[in-house]
């Protein structure tokens, strides 16, 4: 994913926290709000209750990998942060594909029809 495409400041962060909407289920939380733009910036932050800096980047690429292929069925024009919860730390990367797809079905961020 470029980089344009990511949020990275924490002033967006704290906007989309506060401002937006949200869904969690058993492995992720997800933050949404419109931002006004013709594309979408995605945020990954993940506990430290997850373990170490290895395992904590292993998700974290896990969750962008998810979105990266499902990128394409996303509605844009959102800033999204995906917020782990401890339990991602046991599952694979189909179990956390399911469960970004699934936080983006609740948000009806989905295209429909696809």
């Amino acid at each position: 994913m470029k980089k344009k495409f990511r949020l990275k400041s924490n002033r967006d962060f704290r906007k989309t926290y506060d401002k937006g909407k949200s869904f969690a289920n058993k492995y992720l939380v997800i933050f949404f709000r419109k931002n006004g733009l013709n594309n979408n910036r995605i945020g990954v932050a993940v506990t430290k209750k997850l373990g170490n800096s290895v395992v904590r980047n292993k998700i974290r690429r896990r969750i962008r990998e998810a979105y990266r292929l499902n990128n394409f069925n996303v509605k844009q024009g959102y800033d999204i942060i995906f917020l782990s919860r401890i339990g991602a730390k046991e599952v694979g990367y189909k179990e956390l594909e399911s469960a970004v797809l699934h936080l983006l079905k609740l948000a009806d961020l989905l295209k429909k029809g696809e």
